[in-house]
């Protein structure tokens, strides 16, 4: 093992025990656990009505949504199976399919196309959003190359700029299909982990000086995006054009008031507030179970995000510097996606197509997280059985 460290190992899962499973953090599964059966709950409750009047069946959305959750479970115990010595040896390989896939999407006759997007690659009757996972091979590549080349990052202009090369190259490809959230979304969780990575301040002002610009432009050169912000800013001015959906959702957090109009008694959800059950579910929920249920999941994910925190400083000061930055990483975009969704549903923000994390209805949506989450668990049972990973020599760099 030349020009590398020796790896200290105590209790290291070579043999894993033999019921499969592995020891977790119960606080950190008690966040996941409850927003999993919320979600489930209200996105049965917000589709009732359009999922009769698609398939005749009122719970065909919550079957489904179970269903995925199911196999986003499933997901998650493979990944979490696997040491993360090989995520981080393999994270620039897993980002360099990811790109080439967001490639396959843009070819003609190979992507799927729905409401003017192109993102879905076809699989029979389901369909794959590869920007969905683009999103954890960002967090996994980046916190690899911050193990890497952490000292190039926190000392030279080159060593920030690399990795942004290629993560903006991703964000641009999801721009093509067009995605603006979901690339919004990728640069801030990079930038993010930079800045946690320890980037000189001046550099990462002057890059985020630049990332508002070009946010800035690309609303100003597509009149969609110009539309929604104008929108988003006195959505009565035109409220059933270009403002129906946001003073629907807003007239749905006045109907529930403190305490609701009672699960599965929302009005929004009668077809007038669109995509009640993936993006706006929010907003349902604040009808049916008020101020308290808003509240509550407010919490929920504040609470979570508070603990992936906690876990990524924990596994930096142990030495496990892969594990804290991807704990970071799944923090913020957890984080921020959550945060975006809550703001488009209370007016706060301008329209996005982001759902929220491990509530709104969507396969996609539901395996990513559940990969990123099941990466963090794996942080969590190497932190608690002290496996330090190798950081690599100058050689290997």
């Amino acid at each position: 093992m030349s020009g590398q460290a020796e790896i200290q190992v105590e209790a290291l899962p070579s043999a894993f025990p033999r019921s499969g499973l592995l020891p977790v953090d119960g606080v950190l599964l008690t966040l996941v656990a409850a927003l999993l059966g919320l979600g489930l709950v209200m996105v049965g409750s917000a589709s009732v009505s359009i999922a009769d009047r698609l398939s005749g069946n009122p719970f065909h959305f919550l079957i489904r949504q179970f269903a995925y959750v199911v196999v986003g479970l499933v997901l998650a115990r493979q990944v979490v199976m696997v040491p993360l010595s090989y995520w981080q040896r393999t994270g620039m390989l897993w980002l360099l399919g990811g790109i080439a896939l967001l490639v396959v999407v843009l070819i003609p006759g190979v992507g799927r196309t729905a409401n003017g997007s192109t993102r879905w690659i076809g699989f029979g009757q389901y369909s794959l959003q590869i920007s969905e996972y683009v999103k954890v091979m960002v967090i996994v590549y980046l916190a690899s190359y911050l193990v890497r080349h952490g000292d190039d990052v926190r000392r030279t202009v080159s060593g920030f700029l690399k990795p942004m090369v290629l993560i903006c190259g991703a964000a641009f490809l999801v721009l093509l299909e067009p995605d603006f959230g979901t690339a919004v979304v990728i640069i801030a969780t990079a930038m993010g982990m930079l800045f946690l990575g320890g980037v000189r301040m001046w550099l990462f002002g002057v890059l985020l000086l630049l990332a508002v610009a070009a946010v800035a432009m690309l609303v100003i050169q597509e009149p969609y995006r110009l539309a929604r912000l104008v929108a988003f800013t006195d959505p009565w001015a035109d409220p059933f054009n270009s403002g129906f959906q946001l003073t629907q959702a807003l007239i749905a957090f006045g109907r529930g008031e403190w305490l609701g109009v009672g699960l599965g008694s929302s009005v929004q959800k009668l077809f007038y507030l669109p995509e009640a059950h993936t993006d706006f579910l929010f907003a349902v929920l604040a009808e049916e179970l008020g101020l308290i249920g808003v509240v509550a999941v407010i919490l929920l994910f504040g609470f979570l995000v508070w603990r992936l925190f906690e876990l990524g400083r924990a596994a930096i000061l142990a030495g496990q510097e892969f594990g804290g930055y991807i704990s970071f990483g799944v923090a913020t975009w957890i984080g921020l996606q959550a945060f975006v969704n809550m703001g488009v549903n209370m007016g706060l923000l301008p329209t996005k197509g982001l759902t929220l994390p491990l509530m709104s209805y969507g396969g996609n949506s539901i395996w990513a997280t559940c990969i990123a989450l099941a990466l963090i668990f794996r942080v969590d049972y190497e932190l608690r059985h002290k496996a330090v990973l190798p950081r690599p020599t100058g050689r290997e760099r």
